[in-house]
């Protein structure tokens, strides 16, 4: 029976409101800053860096040649030839490389900038030395960003036992504080004089004014005009940037230009810094509204309390929405991590490792004020208290947010799940890539043949996209990964099965994307069974249309049923165990309480149930956070939530996947690199992104995974 609670007046905050306006500038300027700058800065850093090495080691191929240059065309008065060609070699060398590295970037960037300097005086004058001079004197003042094994090593030298080690690192964070901001006022007078004095057809022997004419005298007075002011640095970066890569093409200074897009891209990414009108705002902003710097408005423990059960794609995304709200957010998880699941089979076919596609829960929230972070199991909801039962407290709300998700469900058999995992959690993923290697060492070590085929026997239940994308994983693994590993077998020897119920694959899928699919997996070599009901599962096999199929690795991909968030309020749920929600998302009889994601059953895809689906789930979240804001701000409530399908995809193996649109369907490499695309921009923190790419790029390359560990007890009896 559901009591339905009492409606309690929820606190607002109505003096404050952090404008609309503002939370999109700070969400540009925060992704600015946390992805686009790191990787701008990388890119600078490897540009500049790869033509002094390129010069160096030609000069190093010829050395007669060095040192002619260095006697003749540009001499250095206090050294002799060869000393002087000598260290002209190793700072365009080993400095353009610890510059390209980060390490030591400040005393890399000054010898770089002095070695630019004799070329510029002693050699020939250009605009493309003179830029290059002022990157490197950015880079002397502010160091190198994220990207850098100076950052890396940063904390642990301050800390460490090393000589100087402090007062170094004492040194370094006294020229960031004092230098950075004055070379950036320098800097940006300096662009700007050269931005004028070139629109106004005058002449200046130390600006880069020649190659600054190639830009429109309009658009370079406005540049300068925002540059010297202050006002509006990155946007008149980002034009510099652009501007500069349109004309490369076809302008007699294509060197000089590309450095002026450098150090375009340099300001767009970070800004004019404290000595200009825009850090002056910034910081008159930031008193009148204390969340641009981190703090809050309004005080937390008297804000409408809101408790999100779940830190999936759906619980995160609602708890970011939720960061200029006026309340207090507390997200709750039995796991200290966020997981990546549609990456789950690639650690559990040994492709990742766990840690490439989970992200601490806390690290994600850190510079949310608003929110906290709770590590426990929910165990019940008591809904007239207004409280979640999280071990052994309560923990009291407001309003609460479902997004516990789901996981693998037998149909009523679960027993079979002892001998067919299923695939929802890192432990999961852990315990099948040990199952997976298992066999291929069982297979290796014992000279029963039955037995060695049974080990090299594989099967998956069910052809959605998680069995498709296991199937086609270890088969390539079997055919390809391990090649050459083992002795007595071969391991492309070995059989994949995949078991399907209904008439095709990937049911959700069009059926041409279907059958390719299907005919992708036949070429790895996978034996697709359709219209195929699996009757048994036990540690020797299964049974399929009464056919007994030895195997003794048995995955499950075939079924999901949902948390128990549905009995914990007594509320009506589907046969999967979903709870039915209202349009807004909100669960019947409690208008405080949400479930979005695998936890609920809404028909809001045209009238057709919302898939289980990451952006499904991140779509209800940022709606549930919607709805919340109004109602904590007495506003008018949302329209009821409607799923907008962005599409389906698929991967089979190394070079074929399928992509649904609707009003477009792709299949194979196009498809393929699509989905890696997608799926690498939705994995949360920047050093999971780096770490995937890296590790697919080597192991597409070379067939090589590195994860490639059995971990683990193994269980008990035939296994």
């Amino acid at each position: 029976m559901t009591v339905n609670p009492p409606q309690v007046s929820v606190p607002a905050n109505p003096g404050y409101v952090f404008p609309a306006a503002l939370v999109w500038w700070t969400r540009a300027i925060g992704l600015a800053e946390r992805s686009l700058a790191p990787l701008a800065d990388l890119a600078v850093r490897l540009l500049l860096a790869q033509s002094f090495i390129a010069s160096g080691v030609l000069k190093l191929a010829d050395w007669n040649t060095a040192v002619y240059l260095a006697a003749n065309e540009y001499p250095v008065a206090w050294l002799s030839p060869v000393a002087a060609a000598a260290l002209g070699i190793a700072i365009e060398v080993g400095g353009a490389a610890l510059f390209a590295l980060g390490l030591a970037t400040r005393p890399a960037a000054l010898a770089l900038a002095a070695l630019t300097v004799v070329v510029q005086t002693s050699y020939v004058a250009l605009d493309s030395h003179l830029l290059w001079i002022a990157v490197f004197g950015w880079y002397a003042a502010r160091g190198a960003g994220p990207i850098s094994l100076d950052a890396t090593l940063a904390r642990g030298l301050a800390r460490s036992a090393l000589p100087f080690g402090a007062p170094v690192a004492r040194a370094l964070d006294w020229a960031t504080r004092r230098l950075e901001p004055a070379y950036e006022l320098a800097l940006r007078l300096w662009l700007a004089v050269a931005l004028a004095v070139a629109a106004l057809g005058a002449a200046a022997p130390a600006l880069p004014w020649q190659s600054a004419t190639t830009f429109p005298a309009g658009f370079a007075l406005a540049c300068a005009a925002l540059l010297a002011a202050g006002v509006a640095v990155r946007l008149a970066g980002i034009a510099l940037a652009a501007a500069s890569l349109a004309f490369v093409a076809t302008a007699t200074h294509e060197v000089a230009l590309m450095a002026w897009g450098l150090l375009g891209l340099l300001l767009a990414v970070r800004g004019a810094g404290p000595l200009s009108l825009d850090g002056a705002l910034a910081r008159l902003l930031s008193r009148r509204y204390p969340e641009l710097a981190g703090g809050l408005g309004y005080d937390l423990e008297s804000a409408p309390r809101v408790v999100i059960v779940g830190a999936g794609f759906g619980g995160l995304a609602c708890a970011a929405a939720l960061r200029h709200s006026p309340v207090k957010v507390t997200l709750v998880d039995r796991r200290n991590y966020h997981l990546f699941q549609p990456l789950l089979y690639q650690v559990a076919t040994a492709s990742l490792a766990p840690g490439d596609i989970a992200t601490p829960i806390r690290g994600l929230v850190r510079d949310q004020a608003n929110a906290r972070v709770l590590l426990g199991e929910v165990t019940a909801v008591d809904a007239g208290a207004r409280e979640v039962l999280v071990g052994d407290r309560r923990v009291p709300y407001d309003y609460l947010v479902l997004a516990t998700g789901a996981r693998h469900g037998y149909f009523g058999r679960d027993e079979w799940e002892a001998h067919a995992p299923g695939l929802k959690q890192v432990e999961d993923a852990t315990e099948i890539r040990r199952r997976l290697l298992t066999a291929f060492e069982r297979a290796e070590s014992t000279t029963d043949e039955e037995e060695r085929r049974a080990q090299l026997t594989f099967v998956i239940v069910g052809g959605g996209a998680t069995g498709v994308e296991l199937a086609g994983a270890i088969a390539e693994i079997a055919r390809f990964g391990l090649a050459q590993d083992f002795r007595n077998f071969d391991p492309a020897r070995s059989r994949v099965l995949l078991i399907q119920a209904a008439p095709r694959l990937l049911p959700a899928f069009p059926a041409a994307l279907s059958a390719q699919a299907r005919a992708a997996l036949e070429s790895l070599g996978v034996e697709v069974m359709l219209d195929s009901l699996v009757e048994t599962v036990d540690a020797l096999g299964v049974q399929v249309g009464g056919r007994r199929i030895a195997a003794r690795t048995v995955l499950w991909a075939a079924g999901v049923v949902a948390s128990p968030a549905g009995r914990w309020l007594g509320a009506a749920a589907e046969r999967d165990g979903r709870v039915k929600v209202s349009p807004d998302l909100s669960v019947p009889g409690h208008p405080d309480v949400f479930a979005i994601g695998d936890t609920a059953a809404a028909n809001a895809w045209e009238g057709k149930p919302v898939p289980g689906l990451a952006p499904a789930a991140k779509q209800a979240g940022h709606y549930v956070a919607a709805a919340i804001h109004a109602r904590v701000r007495g506003a008018r409530a949302p329209a009821p939530f409607a799923y907008r399908h962005l599409g389906s995809l698929a991967t089979i193996g190394r070079k074929a996947a399928v992509a649904d649109f609707g009003f477009v369907a792709l299949r194979g490499a196009v498809a393929w690199w699509l989905w890696g695309l997608v799926h690498v921009g939705f994995l949360a923190g920047f050093r999971n992104r780096v770490s995937v790419m890296l590790d697919w790029f080597w192991s597409y390359l070379t067939y090589r995974g590195g994860t490639r560990l059995i971990t683990g007890d193994a269980p008990r009896g035939p296994r």
